[in-house]
C-alpha cells in the first residue's frame, strides 16, 4: 500500500466545523481544480472526471466525529483507494487538516502518480484553507 500526504495546515475555525464542512461531499467541489469536470455529488458520495485521465468516484465509509472522514472508491476507477481528512483541535477556535491517501499502486504507477497526487492534496488543503480566512 502507498501512502501519500499533504502537508498539515492550519485553518482559522475550530475542528466542529471543518468536520461539519467536509462531511458534506457537495461542498467539496469547491476545492477542485478546473481540470476536473462531470461533477456529480450528494453529502455521502461524489464522482468526477480529471481531464486527460480517470473518472473517479468516492463515498464516505467511516466518519469519527470531528477528527477523521474516510473515503473509499466508489463504481470504476483504475486502482483501490481510501482518501482521508484528518482534523485535529489546535485550539483557540483553530484547528489542522492534513488529507492523506492509501492506494494499491504497482511500482511504474507508483513512480508515476506520486508526485502529482501529493500536489494535488497539497492544493485542496491550502484552498480550503484560503477558502476559510476569505
Amino acid at each position: 500500500m502507498t501512502r501519500i500526504e499533504s502537508e498539515k495546515v492550519i485553518i482559522s475555525k475550530p475542528a466542529s466545523e471543518v468536520f461539519a464542512w467536509f462531511s458534506d461531499l457537495n461542498n467539496f467541489k469547491q476545492l477542485m481544480p478546473e481540470q476536473v469536470n462531470d461533477w456529480v455529488s450528494t453529502e455521502n458520495d461524489c464522482s468526477f472526471t480529471i481531464k486527460g485521465m480517470a473518472s473517479l468516484g468516492m463515498e464516505i465509509t467511516e466518519k469519527i466525529p470531528v477528527t477523521l472522514i474516510k473515503l473509499s472508491r466508489k463504481g470504476k476507477a483504475p486502482f483501490e483507494f481510501l482518501l482521508y481528512f484528518q482534523i485535529g483541535d489546535q485550539g483557540n477556535g483553530t484547528s489542522s487538516l492534513c488529507f492523506a491517501f492509501d492506494a494499491e499502486l504497482n511500482p511504474v504507477l507508483k513512480m508515476m502518480a506520486e508526485k502529482p497526487l501529493t500536489n494535488f492534496l497539497n492544493m485542496l488543503v491550502k484552498k480550503y484553507q484560503s477558502i476559510t480566512t476569505a
